[in-house]
């Protein structure tokens, strides 16, 4: 036992004095070893968030790990200086002396495990630091699904340890919490007390948000010394006031012209990040709910969907159906096919049975266009004030559900705290500004990638902006030529025909994008995935610039 517990990084119960097993682990490495690892962190984190903005992060995660390493003082302006980005060619020479080190020979995953437990020290897993993880993980060849792992056994030994807690003790925190709740759910901003109480023991990740302080919450005594009270401190910090989650907010009132904002439970678990999937309309029938596209997607084993003005959704589905599906369809098709591809539609262009019947789809359009922005906004400040908890975010929507998150991103990027929040965002079909400049504020705000699925041949989301300037970019169209290393264009052309297969091929464009879903779950070992890092370690090690990357759809989806 004592065998398997150290192999797992975890510190026997008895020795809940002493320091934390990742430290134990860092005295294990050799000094060599130590400096390398130290040191590929540093240059990583450089070239990963090389801006201005960043650099306070860079530092302090720097000056913090090399205390959690036993790294002597001396090293640490080298570490800066890395952090700074400095020594980008040395990676691979630091990947191999760290893999040399005889502890990792056995078992290289505890590297993973131990940044791990690095991260989530202070009870707040941030996105930077995930993106970070994935990378070094990535860099050491260690196969990414062993994070997935390393994050369900740690979250599982947090929830047994709240479980083991007396019930004497339990009785004992409950009353005094539920003197301090009203207090703590105003300052927490949570939309109900009720609501959020009841869900979140039922939930079994419940009640108390304990305020131990960060020094309790696994950075004293290592994740297996927790005591209950410490554990139920980090599922809270990490998991959000009273355990509820996203799934205990729903709007109780109207928010300016919103009328309808809640987030529905694709899956049952909880994990150490989430995924909100924003849907673009709805229409009757087999699609006529907001979490039908999405019934394949397994990103993670936390998932919502965000609920929002279904009426004003389905009124804009139904029209989109009535035109497609009316004689206009069958008037203007090949017309269309050969307009839009030539690249000459004007509004001169566009067939005159086509524009007669633009009434049909021209109001529901503008007034969902208007009302996702509005939305977006929203989500952003539910996402600023940790409903979700304190752990990264994957947004992914499409059509106006991509417009959401785009609007959503652009407002979160204008506060002070937004980052380290968001890890991953996919906006697929989105009728958004489609130019560098707009995308810009949005490298501050996502850690991760920021994946762009267009399609040149959506000739619906071109004729419904045909009344804008002729000149307007959109990115649901083309790529977005930013230049960073979060940027990916995916062209989708081969399994998009038209706007409508956003939602009908959903299942086929998660895989081509890289997002997990119940059919490739099995067969995603050694594939390309959403957390795969965008650069070759050679490329790293050269010093390159981060580049965008702009991909077409592979001959079987999920494969680059």
């Amino acid at each position: 036992m004592a065998a398997e517990e150290k192999q797992q990084g975890w510190a026997p119960k008895e020795q809940a004095g002493e320091k934390e097993p990742c430290v134990l682990l860092g005295q294990q490495l050799g000094e060599a070893g130590r400096f390398a690892y130290a040191a590929l962190c540093g240059i990583s984190l450089a070239w990963l968030f090389p801006e201005k903005e960043q650099s306070s992060f860079r530092m302090e995660f720097m000056e913090t790990f090399v205390r959690w390493l036993e790294l002597p003082d001396a090293v640490l302006p080298a570490m800066t200086a890395f952090a700074s980005g400095l020594g980008g060619e040395g990676t691979e020479s630091f990947a191999e002396i760290l893999l040399e080190d005889p502890i990792l020979k056995e078992n290289p995953v505890v590297i993973t495990q131990d940044l791990l437990f690095f991260s989530l020290k202070d009870g707040y897993y941030d996105a930077r630091a995930r993106v970070l993880i994935c990378h070094i993980t990535w860099l050491l060849r260690i196969p990414l699904q062993e994070l997935e792992v390393l994050e369900e056994s740690l979250l599982e030994s947090l929830k047994e340890q709240k479980e083991e807690e007396s019930e004497t003790a339990e009785v004992a925190r409950k009353k005094k919490e539920r003197r301090r709740k009203l207090k703590r759910y105003l300052l927490i901003g949570l939309a109900t007390v009720g609501g959020g109480t009841v869900i979140g023991l039922t939930g079994g990740l419940a009640a108390p948000l304990v305020a131990a302080g960060a020094a309790t919450i696994l950075g004293t005594a290592g994740a297996a010394a927790l005591g209950s009270t410490a554990g139920i401190a980090v599922l809270a910090s990490l998991f959000g006031a009273a355990g509820a989650g996203l799934t205990g907010y729903k709007m109780k009132k109207r928010v300016g012209a919103i009328e309808e904002f809640e987030f529905l439970p694709l899956t049952e678990g909880k994990q150490l990040h989430l995924t909100i999937a924003v849907t673009g309309w709805l229409c009757t029938g087999k699609y006529g709910s907001f979490t039908a596209p999405w019934s394949s997607m397994v990103q993670s084993k936390e998932q919502y969907c965000l609920a929002w003005e279904s009426k004003y959704l389905m009124e804009l589905g139904n029209a989109l159906d009535s035109l497609l599906n009316g004689l206009v369809n069958m008037m203007a098709q090949e017309a269309l096919k050969f307009t839009v591809l030539s690249g000459i539609v004007t509004a001169l262009a566009w067939p005159a049975s086509l524009l007669t019947a633009a009434s049909v789809i021209d109001n529901p359009w503008g007034v969902c266009l208007h009302r996702s922005a509005e939305v977006g906004k929203h989500l952003a400040h539910i996402l600023l004030t940790r409903q979700q908890g304190k752990r990264p975010v994957t947004l992914i929507g499409f059509s106006l559900g991509a417009r959401v998150i785009y609007f959503c991103l652009q407002e979160m990027a204008q506060e002070k705290d937004s980052q380290g929040i968001i890890e991953d965002v996919v906006l697929l079909g989105a009728p958004v500004e489609g130019e560098a400049k707009h995308w810009k504020a949005l490298r501050k705000v996502v850690s991760g990638r920021i994946i762009n699925g267009y399609c040149r041949g959506d000739w619906l989301l071109r004729f419904v902006y045909r009344t804008s300037s002729v000149q307007i970019n959109v990115a649901g169209l083309q790529p977005v030529d930013l230049d960073d290393r979060r940027m990916v264009n995916m062209d989708l052309s081969s399994v998009v025909s038209g706007h409508l297969d956003y939602m009908k091929q959903m299942d086929t464009i998660l895989k081509a994008v890289g997002i997990k879903t119940k059919e490739c779950c099995l067969e995603e070992k050694g594939s390309a995935s959403l957390l795969s890092p965008p650069a070759t370690t050679s490329q790293q090690a050269a010093g390159s610039e981060p580049r965008q990357e702009e991909h077409t759809l592979p001959d079987e989806a999920g494969g680059e």
